[in-house]
C-alpha cells in the first residue's frame, strides 16, 4: 500500500490528524505546511485544499482503489475511522453518539477556544468585550464537556473514539485560554488519561 500523504502543522487541528494516523497504525508521510509562511496559499497547495486550511490528506489507496483526497480536520478523522473501523462504532446509535461530540468540537470547541487564543495572545490590541466574550463562552464549553464526562469515561461513550482525538488537541492548549483543569475534575481526569496514551503522544509532537 501507497503511504497516505499528510499535509498539516503544529496547530490543534493539524494535531487531530496525527493523533489519528498513529492511533489508527497507519502508513504516511508527514508533508510540514508552515501556515505562518503561507505556504499553504501556494498554488500547489491550492490544487489539495482551495480553502487553504490544514490538515488535508491524499489517501493513494482510497474508494474503489483510486486517490482520494480529504480535507477538514473531522471529515479527514471520520473517514480514517471508517477505512480502518477503529474508533467509531458501526452500530448507529453509537456511531451518532460519537459523530455529535465530533460536531460539537467543530462547531464549538474549535472556534471558540480558537478566538480565545487570539483574543488573549494574538492581538494587535487589547478588546475587552471580545476577551470576555469568547473566555465566558470557553468556561461554558468546558463546563459542557465537563459534565458529560461525568457519566463516562470518554466523550462519547466508555470507549475512546474520534471525539475524543479531535477535542484533546484544543484542551492541551488550555493554558492559552487561561483555563484551570482542576476547576473542571471530570475535564482534567479524562484528560489525564488521554495524555498517557502512547500513539496520542507521538502524534501530538508531529510534525517535528
Amino acid at each position: 500500500m501507497t503511504p497516505i500523504d499528510l499535509y498539516t502543522w503544529k496547530t490543534s487541528n493539524g494535531k487531530k490528524a496525527t493523533i489519528m494516523m498513529e492511533e489508527c497504525g497507519l502508513d504516511y508521510r508527514i508533508h510540514p505546511i508552515d501556515i505562518s509562511t503561507d505556504i499553504q496559499f501556494a498554488e500547489d497547495f491550492l490544487k489539495i485544499n482551495p480553502n487553504s486550511k490544514i490538515p488535508a490528506i491524499v489517501d493513494h489507496d482510497g474508494p474503489n482503489g483510486s486517490s482520494f483526497t480529504v480535507i477538514e480536520s473531522g471529515a479527514i478523522l471520520m473517514y480514517l475511522a471508517e477505512k480502518t473501523g477503529l474508533f467509531l462504532p458501526k452500530e448507529m446509535e453509537k456511531k451518532y453518539e460519537v459523530i455529535q461530540w465530533v460536531m460539537f468540537q467543530m462547531g464549538g470547541v474549535g472556534p471558540i477556544f480558537g478566538q480565545v487564543h487570539h483574543f488573549k495572545r494574538a492581538a494587535k490590541e487589547t478588546v475587552p468585550y471580545a476577551i470576555n466574550r469568547y473566555y465566558t463562552e470557553c468556561r461554558r464549553l468546558y463546563g459542557v464537556l465537563d459534565a458529560r464526562l461525568a457519566k463516562r469515561e470518554y466523550i462519547a461513550n466508555d470507549e475512546v473514539s474520534i471525539a475524543d482525538f479531535c477535542t484533546l488537541p484544543w484542551v492541551f492548549r488550555h493554558d492559552w485560554q487561561e483555563v484551570d483543569l482542576t476547576d473542571f475534575s471530570n475535564v482534567n481526569r479524562w484528560y489525564d488519561t488521554m495524555m498517557r496514551r502512547p500513539a496520542l503522544s507521538r502524534g501530538m509532537n508531529l510534525p517535528e
